[in-house]
């Protein structure tokens, strides 16, 4: 219908206004949250009017820059599909300068409140922020939960937009527990062990954060051998409240199934933002 219009509007058989008929599309903006090439995210607003859901995208990787925000596009797509506003962001990471402890978390505190500056502009509804990480990113996505809980001075406090629920995808998190996961991952991310720097940990792990403040979700696949589906379990113990978490194990599903937007851990994560 709309090729014909285009098409008769060309010939001047058609007014301008029927060429335009179409439903408009979703628009994506690449926006700057802070003074480095990588402090940025790509914010996609679906078609309609808001205020719109957000859904904040936090990448894997083990916190390496080898690993980008081209991660999670598949299920930021469809996301928006679904009618939401999207927020998919890109941080220092270790390797690049500034990285690792602190700076990945500087950033990814920053880029979480730099919303609250496009909510009028975008017509973003910051009551309904969601936080979704995988591996890595699920250790972010949860610790943005926890910011109300970290001391003055330290990394992250003074959140300005807290997300109602977080969603970790195979996440890391318990730092203090996983030194073993990627061949050391968490002591090149922290920048020491927790013996050596127990104070790092105490401002930057999720589990020495708890209680939960805002509502979990892991989604973990049973055949998964980056982040074992044993790590969740045993977090899982350690915070004890399935009021405020909730685990789904799905059967033969490996590490980046997960992040697959055809898979079925995907549908149950649209259930739970709805």
């Amino acid at each position: 219908m709309l090729a014909s219009a285009l098409v008769a509007s060309a010939c001047g058989d058609a007014p301008v206004a029927d060429a335009i008929d179409a439903p408009a599309a979703a628009v994506t903006q690449r926006i700057t949250y802070g003074t480095d090439a990588r402090q940025f995210g790509d914010l996609t607003v679906p078609a309609g009017t808001g205020p719109h859901p957000v859904v904040v995208f936090i990448h894997g990787g083990f916190w390496l820059n080898q690993f980008d925000l081209t991660l999670a596009e598949p299920q930021a797509a469809d996301a928006v599909a679904n009618g939401y506003a999207t927020w998919n962001v890109e941080y220092r990471r270790v390797g690049d300068a500034g990285g690792g402890y602190p700076g990945t978390l500087d950033d990814i505190a920053a880029a979480i409140d730099r919303l609250a500056g496009l909510a009028d502009e975008y017509d973003l509804d910051l009551d309904r922020v969601s936080m979704v990480g995988h591996s890595a990113g699920g250790h972010l996505a949860f610790w943005v939960g926890q910011r109300s809980r970290i001391p003055n001075g330290a990394p992250g406090t003074g959140p300005v937009v807290v997300p109602a629920l977080v969603v970790g995808q195979a996440p890391v998190a318990d730092l203090a527990s996983n030194l073993d996961l990627g061949g050391g991952a968490v002591e090149r991310f922290m920048g020491a062990s927790p013996a050596d720097e127990p104070d790092r940990y105490a401002v930057a792990d999720p589990a020495r954060l708890l209680p939960i403040d805002v509502r979990q979700l892991i989604v973990q696949g049973a055949d998964d051998r980056i982040v074992p589906a044993d790590r969740a379990a045993a977090y899982a113990v350690l915070v004890d409240d399935p009021e405020r978490l909730e685990v789904l194990v799905f059967d033969g599903a490996g590490h980046f199934d997960v992040i697959d937007p055809a898979h079925e851990s995907w549908a149950a994560v649209l259930d739970r933002l709805a």
